[in-house]
């Protein structure tokens, strides 16, 4: 303080402010202080997603009597509307209610929809009667009504996310200020801890409340979930006065739409060559919203054409600023890259469908104890979690001898080894359900869909290794988006790496359906059956490694021609300086003799 007014030094530097819109003292908010309290609402959080995500199938099997093919659709439906969701979320933040605001009020809406959930599985005149039959689509049917109620309440949780996914991990990264140096060191590691305790409450769900579904009840299973999402919601409350704000700056798929209305407008336009002719606002302008300007750049030359001055109109629909066309064409350079993470995630849609329903048909017993079979993606998130660890405090550091990169290795090359492993992860699927069939048919139990005598750990491979691949492509694609996106439109870019998990479960959705009913065609017996004994998976699990290989060829095209976005702040820059004279001043140490 000097003369009872704050040193600018004081304060945030990226126009972050508080919830009453003023600016900010850095040393009372922000950072690690205000980010625990996000760490630990995920942890509540993801426990109350997971609780219900991962056995939801095994409940539309038993409980309300659908098939294979039907329970699995049903279930990737929903987390693709789950996943999608948040683009309109972002979208509601960035243009109106700010980040915090739209997180609160989502909040309410998701815990309603668990609340009417934990009902609906709850009261028995919500559910059709009990039935033991080996073939369940024998048993009666869920009416018209216990199914509206049922997924009622699950597609008003999905309304909840939509506002609460892109928004809190964006609040998160926003803790850190762009422009001090020992501020973003910190937030380079904010993304791996942040998928960490995601995976922490993911961890319970697969363990314990899976367990209770199965072994206890769906009453106590679900009333779990939603009063954690209750704890989660109170404890992010709690931290409101640690946080840093960013201010609404109008809707950004708008600011886009005028860009490329403008540009159409003026295709027959010259572009000057000195970009000083192109049309901008004052810096005052962009300061007063917490906002920078961007300089202009020559890649999709195209869309400069939209701060093009010419006759005398200066509709927004007809002449943008520079920094309006710099942003629109960051969101779409990344495009491409977003395309290529579908089918990665189309894998992950496996988990909590195929996955686990291979697992119904092993042997699951240890000793008296019965494993759930969605409790197999408890391994998912410990491999996910050492995984994390191992690449932040091992990995990272050796790369960045050798690369001289902050991060170790570039955020696409991270994501590019993550769809590599992601190859490997079917074609492990594929023989080991190769060899499941070659077991059930010498044992005789393909006809009657009977237990195969092995142990449900055959398929650890294939779970293990999906969380290998989520701590390498998963975490990227958060950050690379985050990273990536311009300032005003964080939310959004965030919104990118939610939405592909949704399309990744439509997808699932169109190929599971596609494939079951071309190869049931002409009276053969189909590739995915409610008897998977009599199926042929091995053969869907192939074609979904060609899938894969397809998409790393796509991703590694696309990559070639992707340019990153600018630093805003000279401080990453700073970093890899402050990297490179230490790996100088190591090297040229004499080590004494003794």
């Amino acid at each position: 303080m000097e003369d009872g007014r704050v040193v600018s030094d004081e304060l945030t530097q990226d126009g972050s402010v508080n919830l009453k819109g003023k600016p900010i003292l850095k040393s009372k908010t922000g950072c690690w202080k205000a980010c625990s309290f996000f760490v630990v609402y995920e942890v509540f959080e993801r426990m109350a997603y997971y609780g219900i995500s991962s056995n939801l199938i095994l409940y539309l099997i038993k409980k309300l009597h659908q098939g294979t093919v039907t329970s699995s659709t049903n279930v990737t439906n929903w987390v693709g509307t789950i996943w999608i969701t948040p683009i309109l979320g972002a979208y509601v933040a960035d243009a109106y209610l700010g980040r915090y605001w739209t997180f609160v009020t989502a909040s309410v809406i998701y815990l309603l929809g668990m609340s009417m959930l934990t009902l609906s599985v709850s009261l028995p005149s919500l559910k059709p009667p009990e039935c033991h039959e080996i073939d369940v689509t024998k048993c009666k049917k869920a009416s018209t009504l216990q199914l509206a109620v049922f997924y009622g309440a699950l597609y008003t949780l999905a309304v909840g996310t939509g506002g609460t996914k892109p928004n809190i991990s964006t609040i998160g990264a926003d803790q850190f200020d762009e422009f001090d140096t020992k501020e973003k060191k910190h937030k380079l590691s904010f993304f791996n801890w942040w998928m960490f305790s995601i995976f922490i409450g993911t961890l319970f769900a697969n363990s314990i409340l899976v367990y209770i579904q199965d072994n206890v009840g769906w009453t106590l299973g679900y009333a779990l979930p939603t009063l954690g999402l209750a704890i989660a919601i109170i404890i992010f409350l709690v931290g409101t006065p640690f946080y840093r704000h960013k201010v609404p700056t109008g809707s950004p798929f708008t600011k886009m739409a005028k860009v490329i209305v403008a540009a159409i407008k003026k295709w027959n336009v010259p572009i000057p060559n000195d970009p000083k002719e192109l049309y901008e606002l004052d810096l005052e302008e962009y300061a007063k919203k917490g906002n920078v300007r961007i300089d202009s750049t020559p890649t999709l030359r195209f869309l400069n054409k939209a701060c093009v001055k010419s006759n005398s109109s200066t509709s927004s629909w007809v002449l943008c600023p520079i920094t309006h066309v710099e942003e629109t064409k960051q969101m779409l350079r990344m495009i491409p890259i977003w395309v290529a993470t579908f089918i990665p995630s189309t894998m992950i849609a496996q988990i909590n469908t195929l996955f686990v329903k291979q697992g119904t048909t092993l042997d699951r017993g240890i000793g008296s104890f019965q494993i759930p079979p969605a409790s197999l993606g408890t391994f998912v998130t410990l491999s996910m979690l050492i995984s994390v660890v191992l690449y932040d405090r091992v990995f990272v550091k050796i790369m960045q001898k050798l690369t001289k990169n902050p991060r170790g290795i570039t955020l696409l090359q991270r994501m590019g080894i993550g769809i590599i492993i992601h190859i490997v992860i079917m074609v492990v699927a594929t023989f080991t359900e190769k060899y499941r069939l070659s077991v059930a048919k010498k044992h005789g139990v393909v006809e009657n869909g009977g237990l195969v005598p092995l142990s449900i750990f055959i398929l650890l491979p294939q779970f293990i290794l999906m969380g290998t691949a989520d701590a390498f492509l998963e975490v990227a694609k958060i950050e690379f988006f985050y990273d990536q996106a311009p300032e005003s439109m964080k939310s959004l870019g965030t919104s990118y790496s939610m939405t592909s998990l949704g399309i990744g479960n439509f997808i699932s959705t169109f190929l599971l359906s596609t494939v079951s009913h071309i190869t049931e065609k002409h009276g053969h017996q189909g590739w995915i059956l409610n008897n998977l004994n009599a199926s042929h998976l091995d053969y869907y699990y192939a074609f979904l490694a060609i899938l894969n290989i397809l998409n790393f060829i796509f991703f590694f095209i696309v990559t070639k021609f992707y340019v990153y976005r600018a630093e805003i702040s000279d401080s990453i820059k700073v970093l890899a300086e402050e990297l490179k004279e230490k790996t100088s001043v190591v090297s040229h140490q004499v080590i004494p003799r003794d």
